[in-house]
């Protein structure tokens, strides 16, 4: 082996020691370096989820303080007694009769972290004080949800049966605070209230009333008589009403000719039939199968057995198939 060889063969190996010493080094230094560096971002992003966990937690319990001090109380009855004394002052300062309202107790129903109560309310009055009613309960700073509103034609002319159920909730556990005394922001002379009054001017729940015969003009002749002793057809009489009291279904049928209702009671003879049934399954409205028809007037004639929609009139009355029958009457022969 000559001098070059010997040179080169030098310079190989300690490229090669080189390339050892520097592996060894990144083993024995950098490796655990890294895995300290990876342990550190791992720590790093738990304490971030605990720290946001931690936000969370305080947003929301201070969110719960914020929701109990609008609830009626701590207990289940005594926010039932409050919630009750509430709607009885609200009716009245809305210009309704007391007597005129029930009001049933709803729940109470379990939920996460809290209990649901309520009252079932219906009663009749003049559509102005109804909408005081509704406006007032809508804008009361008290914790609550008004659901299942509905608006139908009273017994009496000018009056509105109006039928809704007012929820509240007790937390449980309800958190430690202090409740101030809520004031409603609104009142019944808030301009929020005077935009509202459209619903009355329109008075869409008006029965409709035939325009009287214009008068004839002097030198036109008058209009034949109408022939004597002609009884009104179906189409004057209409089902304004299906609610149900103490557990029996009440059937109010108006008479359009004659601007007076008459209530009738499952088994009474009506329209040429018998009433068989009230139906309050919901289904779909026939001729718009995109509205939904939550009650409607079963009667049972000489064919069969025929319904009415409530609201319409006892000429648009519907022949039931034996798969839209209720169970109650599908197993009659």
């Amino acid at each position: 082996m000559n001098q070059r060889e010997k040179l080169l063969t030098g310079l190989v190996g300690g490229i090669v020691v080189l390339f050892v010493v520097g592996f060894g080094f990144r083993w024995v230094f950098l490796s655990p370096l890294k895995e300290v560096d990876k342990r550190i971002a791992i720590a790093r992003e738990s304490l971030g989820k605990i720290q946001a966990e931690r936000r969370n937690y305080f947003a929301a319990e201070d969110r719960l303080k914020q929701i109990t001090r609008t609830s009626f109380a701590d207990s289940v009855d005594q926010a039932s007694a409050r919630s009750g004394e509430m709607l009885t002052k609200q009716i009245t300062a809305a210009g309704l009769e007391e007597a005129d309202f029930t009001r049933l107790p709803v729940g109470p129903r379990k939920l996460r972290g809290a209990s649901e109560i309520g009252w079932n309310v219906q009663g009749d009055g003049p559509l102005t004080n109804v909408v005081n009613l509704l406006f007032l309960l809508n804008h009361s700073p008290w914790l609550h949800r008004t659901e299942n509103l509905s608006v139908s034609i009273g017994d009496r002319p000018g009056v509105v049966r109006v039928r809704f159920r007012y929820l509240t909730l007790v937390m449980d556990p309800a958190p430690d605070v202090e409740r101030a005394n809520l004031v409603p922001s609104l009142t019944l002379e808030s301009p929020e209230r005077h935009l509202l009054n459209s619903i009355v001017s329109r008075d869409l729940l008006r029965p409709y009333i035939k325009r009287p015969p214009e008068k004839p003009q002097p030198g036109q002749p008058a209009p034949a008589p109408s022939k004597p002793g002609v009884p009104p057809g179906p189409e004057i009489f209409r089902v304004v009403s299906l609610s149900e009291w103490n557990g029996e279904p009440e059937i109010h049928i108006r008479d359009l000719a004659a601007q007076k209702t008459v209530r009738y009671r499952v088994g009474e003879e009506l329209a040429g039939g018998r009433i068989a049934q009230v139906d309050y399954r919901p289904m779909p409205m026939p001729g718009n199968s995109l509205l939904v028809s939550h009650s409607r007037l079963i009667l049972q004639m000489e064919d069969g057995y025929w319904a009415v929609e409530r609201g319409r009139t006892l000429a648009e009355k519907r022949r039931l198939a034996p798969d839209e029958l209720p169970e109650t009457l599908a197993k009659k022969p």
